[in-house]
Parts: structure tokens; sequence; C-alpha cells
């Protein structure tokens, strides 16, 4: 089971109330929030191996370079001439080096490499894998690792983890019309205003998935531009055409990576905390009380 760890603590973040607070007032609504998250995760699921995938850059160079607009609206406003930084809530910022540290304490594997987003670590993992994987995110952009013949299926929380939207070939075919691959190709035709995406002007969902049904997939859909007697529209074939030098490097800024240098780390599932004693003064500290121990229960009990 491959998490992606920030979207899960934003959903608890925005889901937990913030009067849940820790003994000197701080918010810990998205700590608790998480290890509740995690907890039923593990008690439905039951994993053999459960890895916390991190977000050490959540706006690489490399992506930027190809396009300057990838997730630039997110950088901090209050820092405009300041560090790359994203813009997150006040109250949620302070809470993840708490994650960070409970994780840890847990001996929950928690995995973020320099220069790639937690997408991409999810990419690797999943890529190298040897059994089925489940991955756990509120990301549609992981559709595209979804691949029945090796198990890789989504599981797209809904209203909490408890009852997740099962995304495997079927419900993306049912859905957008595409396989987890052709998910890549609908995506930058579509774009996606929360990643700073623009997409191919007038090309919206339901026309890229019936572009790519006639053609195949970008590659087809481009060389359709070329065709006169491809049946594209005046406007669409105009569009595709004016958007070349996107189209020419949006592949690369969706398409997750799949080769990432991962560090050593062990994904097995902990029965008993790596540090106890660290994890009891975090627990006072920062009040996790029972939704520390329901997971504790849960991973005992796993």
């Amino acid at each position: 089971m491959l998490l992606d760890t920030a979207s899960l603590y934003y959903r608890a973040y925005f889901g937990v109330p913030d009067s849940v607070r820790a003994p000197d007032g701080t918010p810990v609504n998205a700590v608790r929030g998480l290890l509740d998250f995690i907890a039923r995760l593990v008690q439905d699921h039951r994993p053999d191996e459960l890895v916390a995938c991190m977000d050490a850059d959540w706006r690489p160079a490399w992506r930027v370079e190809l396009i300057p607009s990838y997730k630039a609206h997110r950088v901090a406003e209050a820092h405009p001439e300041g560090p790359d930084e994203e813009d997150t809530p006040d109250t949620l910022a302070p809470q993840v080096p708490v994650i960070e540290a409970v994780l840890d304490a847990l001996g929950i594997a928690r995995v973020g490499v320099a220069g790639y987003e937690a997408d991409d670590v999810i990419g690797t993992l999943a890529g190298g894998a040897s059994g089925p994987v489940d991955i756990v995110t509120g990301d549609r952009d992981l559709y595209q690792l979804v691949d029945d013949a090796r198990g890789v299926r989504v599981l797209y929380p809904v209203k909490g983890v408890g009852s997740p939207l099962i995304v495997d070939e079927a419900a993306l075919r049912e859905k957008y019309g595409v396989d987890g691959p052709g998910y890549v190709d609908l995506a930058l035709l579509r774009g996606d205003p929360s990643d700073g995406l623009p997409g191919v002007p007038g090309i919206g969902e339901k026309t890229a998935a019936k572009l790519l049904d006639a053609y195949g997939d970008l590659a087809g859909i481009m060389a359709a531009v070329e065709d006169p007697r491809a049946k594209l529209t005046p406007s669409q074939r105009r569009r595709l055409d004016e958007a070349r030098d996107y189209v020419a490097v949006a592949p690369t800024v969706v398409r997750v990576a799949g080769d990432v240098p991962l560090p050593d780390f062990d994904p097995a599932l902990p029965a008993e905390p790596r540090d106890p004693a660290v994890l009891g003064g975090l627990a006072e500290r920062w009040g996790l009380g029972g939704s520390l121990q329901r997971l504790l229960t849960t991973l005992k009990a796993a």
C-alpha cells in the first residue's frame, strides 16, 4: 500500500475540525486525522507493506522548466519575492513535521527523494513491485498507474478512506474511455487548472476522450492534424496545431517518473513501534490520544 501522504493529510486537515488540539492549544487535526486514516486502511485492506510517500520537492525544477505555469499559482502569495514555497494553510504547515516524527517513531516507512514529488516515488515503487499494489490518493493524476495485469489500482477517498472509489481499468474505461497510460494523454489534452497545466484550448475531457478513441493516442491525434483526410473539425485542427509546443513537452510533465533513485528502507508494516519512548513523548506533547492508540492496536492485530 502506497500512501500519497500530502493528499491524505490535506484531506484530514479539512475534514477534521481544528478544535482538535494539543494540550498547548496547537491544532493537530491533520496529524490525528491521518493516523485515523492509516488505521482504517490497514484494518480494511491488511497490507503486508505500507509506504508513506512524501513530496520532497512539490514543484520540481525539471517540470517547471518545461511548463513554467506548473503549480505556479500554489506558490505562497505571502512570499512573492521569496522562496518557491507552497501556499499551505497556516495551521497545517506546523503539523507536517509532527506527522513525519510520528511516522518515524512508529516505524512506518516514509520515503521522499530530493527533486521529485510523492507521485514519482509512488510510480517508481509501483513499477518495481512484485505483487499487487493499492495506491491511496485523492489525486487523479495517479490513475495513469492503474494496471490490472500487475494488480495496481487506486483507492480514491470519497467520504474518507472507509469507502474509497476503487479505480481499476474497468472503472477508467467506464469513466474516461481510456486505460492507465491513456490517462496521461487525456489529462494533458484536457489540462488541469489545479496543477497549472493549460491543456489545449477548446479540448475538454469529453472531446479528448473522443479524439483518443478515434486516433489511439496523442501521437495519433497529432498525426491526424497533418492528414487532410482526418475527420477533425477546423477548430480542433487549428487548436491542436497551435498547441504543438505544449503537446511536445506536456507528457514529460504529466507522466510520473518511474526511475526515482530510492533510498534503502523497510516497507514492512510494523507490529510494534520502532521507538516507543519517542512515540510516547510525541503522544503526550501533541495530545494524540485515541487516534494513536487505535493505530497501534490495528498494527498489532494486522
